[in-house]
């Protein structure tokens, strides 16, 4: 009797003990969300369209894999509490939804909230949170968006440890998506809970810029860049910092468009695409499936790119990658063309937070562009061109008699802008 007590008191104990599912986010995820383009319109036509072009592009061949309906899915409670899809946007259900989706051999997403109500007024989990995990088994969930609106006094690392801890007791593996938007530092309390975490506000379509929305504000490319700066020690393999879904493809110019696009690999962050994937330019699938860029974001290390060297509206990241490789990414954050010329031999690149460090005076690096597709010769040799208004040179730097095939990552070195 004394030893069955203790198994019980050690399966609880367990039990409570046990949070997220392991292994879902080995490499920050990539997928597509319906917010950006759909908001509080969404219908199950067009999450169908969304995960038919995701294959029909190529983004399914690339890495992309999560098909995430967003915010006003929802109809009502049934009697028991249950909650059910919206009966003429989405008249097929839920399961068969789901299933449509990961008959494309992709992974299915939805969005719920820790508060009462959604943000766009839905029924909320607060109190139903272990049905809902139940429900969301039931349907074959993958990933679940959860977000922050409307919870009053909830402490916010509790209430998302709640969920965690409801979708773990449904035993179906779900990839937990934390949106509370960086108000109670979730990078400090995360990775134990869930698998990335948003470390800002609403994103806008804009470059630069920040727009008022009374007691909130959405940010554009460069504002939540900014932001990002201080987290990435709490970023890795499990565990990622969740800058907001992109916007490539709903606006901005082809250069901004590309500069968003790097800027998102550099951080390690989850590529989550917002447009309409049904509709797409053929110049935003280029940019949305560049495989040499993609394997910057998911490179096996995990680190989160830093801001090395800025001169007035010249900014570079650096990145270390697996095997010895380093990626940098020029962004001219101004309005006017910027000259930029980097004799590489003067500089060593210091990553001290991974004690990685690149001296490009004692080691020779073979040289990748990573938009153009081409090869620009070695560090040997000093790098001269000019980059356009709000655009990007992204590079790969591998060890000489060590580069992979184009789209993978690698090196050690530094770097001078004239």
């Amino acid at each position: 009797m004394r030893y069955a007590l203790t198994v019980l008191i050690l399966t609880a104990a367990t039990s409570a003990a046990a949070q997220k599912f392991e292994h879902l986010a080995d490499r920050p995820p990539m997928g597509w969300n319906s917010w950006n383009t759909f908001a509080c319109d969404v219908t199950e036509k067009d999450v169908k369209a969304a995960a038919d072009a995701m294959v029909s592009s190529g983004m399914k061949a690339v890495g992309y894999q999560y098909v995430v309906v967003d915010d006003c899915w929802h109809g009502e409670r049934d009697q028991a509490g249950f909650i059910q899809a919206h009966p003429k946007r989405f008249p097929s259900g839920m399961k068969a939804l789901a299933d449509y989706v990961h008959a494309r051999g992709l992974r299915f997403g939805l969005y719920s909230d820790a508060g009462w109500k959604t943000c766009g007024g839905r029924p909320g989990s607060r109190g139903y949170e272990f049905q809902d995990a139940l429900t969301y088994a039931r349907w074959g969930v993958d990933y679940l968006k959860y977000d922050w609106c409307n919870t009053d006094k909830l402490n916010a690392e509790g209430a998302y440890l709640t969920m965690s801890r409801a979708l773990r007791a449904a035993k179906r593996p779900v990839l937990l998506s934390i949106c509370e938007w960086g108000n109670n530092e979730p990078w400090k309390w995360g990775a134990e809970v869930g698998h990335m975490w948003r470390t800002t506000g609403d994103i806008t379509s804009c470059f630069d810029c920040v727009v008022g929305h009374g007691n909130w504000k959405s940010r554009g490319i460069l504002p939540i860049i900014d932001l990002q700066t201080e987290l990435r020690e709490h970023a890795g393999p499990h565990h990622w910092n969740d800058p907001d879904m992109m916007e490539v493809g709903n606006g901005m110019s082809t250069g901004e468009d590309r500069a968003h696009f790097s800027l998102w690999a550099m951080m390690a962050a989850p590529l989550i695409a917002g447009n309409d994937l049904s509709t797409m330019s053929q110049t935003t699938r280029a940019i949305l499936t560049n495989r040499e860029v993609v394997a910057v974001d998911q490179d096996r290390l995990g680190i989160q790119g830093f801001v090395w060297l800025e001169r007035g509206d010249l900014q570079v990241w650096a990145k270390p990658l697996a095997r010895g490789a380093l990626a940098l990414a020029f962004v001219n954050r101004g309005r006017s063309p910027e000259t930029v010329e980097v004799v590489w031999t003067d500089h060593v690149i210091k990553d001290d937070l991974n004690k990685r460090h690149f001296d490009l005076g004692k080691h020779t690096y073979r040289i990748r562009d990573l938009w153009s597709h081409k090869h620009r010769g070695t560090t040997r040799k000093p790098l001269r061109t000019t980059l356009p208004a709000h655009d990007v040179m992204m590079l790969r730097l591998d060890p000489t008699g060590n580069a992979p095939k184009p789209g993978s990552a690698n090196a050690d070195h530094r770097v001078e802008m004239g």
